[in-house]
């Protein structure tokens, strides 16, 4: 019979799941997502490693709920189960690696809610959902966090009085997943030596960031405290001046609360456009609307501004890699973040660029730029296969 490792990935209205074959490497069997938790019209979509699609619709009132669903398909499936690893997004100060799920694992990331009151609650209702129906399934937290968990200090620090920093705020950085799948696959692909070099990656999608890479370790990356900092993303602002709080607080009376709801769900290519956070539709809408082609035109001037600032940092540029939903599938896109950059040794090809090819960088282009998709399942499967057969956790 086999083993089986399941994945679970819940974000703020939605549930991504995957099942795995054990083993090194895990062997993908069903990817699944619930769409529309704790709304109306709440649906589940099936995909199995040849692309086909099933998709119906549940009942998913909130984040437990969906883990009957979840349930429901494996027993459909020949195997045991026998280890749940979850995207947990924020690890705060504590955690650094994937981690064994025990009662104070759990305690600890309710006392660390407050530094991302949008998905920790969630994910935590999913552990402890889980934990009840599979009491004997081991389960691991695997943390956004932990790739830039040691960031250099000078990285790391923001510069507010420092009593704050010893509580603990500071520049974590997120995606972390989806970096240390990518810097995995440079190495596969490119060789070791790539990934040792000095290398920008942007993970551009409906969150978008960078991380700036030397040694195989980040020393920086543009989300900080919150995933709200940073390049302007779907509906999130980016890096704003910190004194339109109070500016906004005093002429529209505006609350803390209001103003993370403006900077997390009403900003970005949505909040610019005033249309879609979907770059798919800027790009059909910029030639008649401005304002799409003023969010477009934000959007990649700031990653552009980006790579600048970590090349000086890197001290140079030896690869640049694209990676997300946008970073894969936007050719447009990538070549607007290209332009200029010249100077660093970007020079993509035409040609491979519209083809989305591995390596779109141009003949005897100084710096390699590649199209890396990245898998932050196969991540999360993978270090729970290493703990499960023997590796280390905390």
């Amino acid at each position: 019979m086999d083993r089986l490792v399941l994945t679970i990935n819940g974000g703020s209205s939605s549930l991504k799941f995957a099942v795995f074959r054990a083993g090194a490497p895990p062997a993908r069997m069903l990817t699944g997502k619930i769409e529309r938790v704790g709304g109306a019209g709440a649906t589940l979509t099936l995909t199995d490693p040849a692309g086909g699609a099933d998709r119906r619709a549940v009942e998913a009132p909130d984040h437990a709920a969906c883990v009957p669903v979840v349930a429901d398909v494996l027993r459909r499936l020949e195997g045991e189960l026998v280890a749940i690893g979850h995207r947990v997004v924020h690890g705060g100060p504590t955690y650094a690696a994937p981690t064994r799920i025990t009662p104070d694992v759990v305690a600890e990331l309710r006392r660390l809610s407050p530094l991302d009151p949008e998905h920790l609650p969630a994910e935590v209702s999913l552990i402890e959902a889980f934990a009840e129906r599979h009491p004997r399934v081991a389960q691991v937290a695997c943390f956004d966090t932990a790739f830039h968990h040691g960031l250099p200090r000078v990285a790391a620090l923001l510069a507010i009085p420092r009593r704050y920093a010893e509580r603990g705020v500071r520049r974590y950085g997120f995606h972390g997943l989806s970096y240390a799948y990518v810097m995995k696959e440079l190495a596969r692909r490119h060789g070791p030596a790539a990934a040792r070099g000095r290398v920008v990656v942007a993970h551009l999608g409906n969150g978008a960031s960078l991380a700036a890479v030397r040694d195989g370790a980040p020393i920086d990356t543009s989300m900080a405290f919150t995933p709200a900092a940073g390049v302007p993303m779907s509906t999130r602002a980016g890096d704003l001046d910190p004194g339109l709080v109070a500016y906004l607080a005093r002429v529209d009376g505006m609350t803390a609360e209001a103003f993370d709801r403006m900077v997390n769900k009403e900003s970005g290519l949505l909040g610019v456009s005033e249309t879609s956070a979907d770059v798919r539709d800027l790009l059909a809408r910029e030639a008649t609307d401005p304002r799409a082609a003023d969010a477009l035109a934000l959007f990649c001037y700031q990653v552009k501004k980006w790579i600048g600032a970590f090349a000086a940092a890197l001290g140079g540029l030896d690869t640049l890699v694209f990676t997300g939903g946008i970073g894969e599938n936007a050719p447009v896109v990538r070549a607007r973040i290209a332009a200029g950059l010249g100077f660093l040794g970007v020079t993509v090809d035409a040609a491979r660029n519209a083809a989305s090819a591995p390596v779109i960088s141009a003949d005897g282009a100084a710096a390699t730029v590649c199209v890396i998709p990245t898998d932050e399942e196969q991540e999360i499967a993978t270090l729970v296969c290493g703990i499960e057969t023997g590796g280390s956790a905390r």
